[in-house]
């Protein structure tokens, strides 16, 4: 893959802001270079623009090289500047398949370049062929949610391996819900197929999602032109080193998935009960597609009732469904004695 081809000409000249702290690495007992105020340390200071040894410990879990590392503000922030790093707006296009996560499209439509959605087949399941008819001379970006969002699946591998393979352009694979699935990561593929990049976050298995500490991992190359592009101290220290101190207990992570796998089975075997359930979609993830008789009622009166899920009923291929996110034992039972009172009620 010749990455120069495929980056924006003017981001390739483009020389990137040079922060004191990437002028000078290590430590010295003496700042005088950034007009810092003396007072108030540690957080009189700037942080490391490139989070070094936070890297350096993702780095340890991830079975990666800190240089295929690059931290944004959650997912949004790396998805924006994939787009901007490669797409020259009202020239080239993105394809992505249909539904799945929206900010693809906000992305692409603030940086004003074409989007264009292929449908996943009637049960969620990714047509390559299909998808890869959507391309052309001008598409330089290739969006695969897996486990998708809002089905939950995890899209065929080898339909994947089809356009990865195929495709001259970047292919994204965001991996949001892997924690949550029994598939590999494409993560360890970084160094078998140079054009993807996989995006992960510590919003959803990590439990941190105020916490705002998104994952892209790419050939060192890509990764560099992450750097270049994006604003110099984009994660603060705060958020460093609270990601960094949960790093350290991995295990506790792990409990929680385990948990919420079991309350997932637990609240599908009961949602799937209720005569006004039509369907549940096979998930990866943790959250439920439920087919319903009528989305917008059932929505409404959980809205009554204080809870709160996804009304997914005009989104492509999910007419009729609610998005419900795997709670706790106790807010899982709060929503199915809301739910029994419709079921009396209608």
């Amino acid at each position: 893959m010749n990455l120069n081809k495929l980056i924006r000409p003017n981001i390739l000249a483009l020389k990137p802001y040079s922060s004191a702290r990437d002028e000078f690495s290590g430590e010295a007992s003496v700042y005088l270079d950034a007009n810092e105020n003396p007072m108030n340390a540690p957080f009189n200071r700037y942080p490391d623009p490139m989070q070094w040894e936070l890297k350096k410990k993702i780095a340890k879990v991830k079975k990666v090289q800190p240089e295929q590392i690059m931290l944004g503000n959650g997912s949004d922030e790396p998805i924006d500047l994939v787009v901007r790093i490669f797409c020259e707006p009202k020239v080239d296009n993105i394809v992505a398949i249909d539904p799945s996560y929206g900010m693809y499209q906000v992305c692409a439509d603030v940086n004003n370049v074409e989007y264009r959605k292929v449908l996943l087949n009637e049960d969620y399941t990714l047509n390559a062929e299909r998808l890869l008819a959507a391309v052309d001379v001008n598409t330089k970006i290739i969006f695969l949610c897996s486990p998708n969002n809002p089905t939950g699946n995890l899209l065929n591998r080898t339909e994947m391996l089809k356009i990865v393979n195929s495709f001259e352009g970047i292919v994204v694979i965001d991996e949001a819900y892997v924690d949550f699935s029994s598939e590999k990561s494409w993560i360890e593929e970084l160094d078998n197929y140079p054009n993807i990049i996989v995006l992960q976050t510590f919003s959803k298995a990590w439990g941190l999602a105020s916490v705002r500490c998104g994952m892209a991992f790419a050939s060192s190359e890509i990764i560099s032109y992450f750097n270049k592009v994006k604003y110099p101290y984009n994660i603060n220290i705060l958020t460093q080193n609270f990601v960094s101190e949960h790093l350290d207990n991995e295990a506790h992570k792990n409990e929680w998935v385990k948990m919420l796998l079991e309350q997932r089975s637990l609240l599908s075997a009961q949602l799937q009960a209720l005569s006004f359930v039509e369907k549940i979609f096979p998930t990866d993830s943790n959250f439920l597609l439920v087919k319903v008789s009528d989305a917008n009622a059932v929505y409404k009166y959980l809205v009554d009732k204080g809870i709160i899920v996804r009304n997914r009923n005009t989104v492509s291929l999910c007419l009729g469904c609610l998005r419900i996110t795997v709670g706790t034992k106790d807010e899982n039972e709060v929503l199915m004695g809301a739910l029994k009172g419709f079921y009396l009620k209608s």
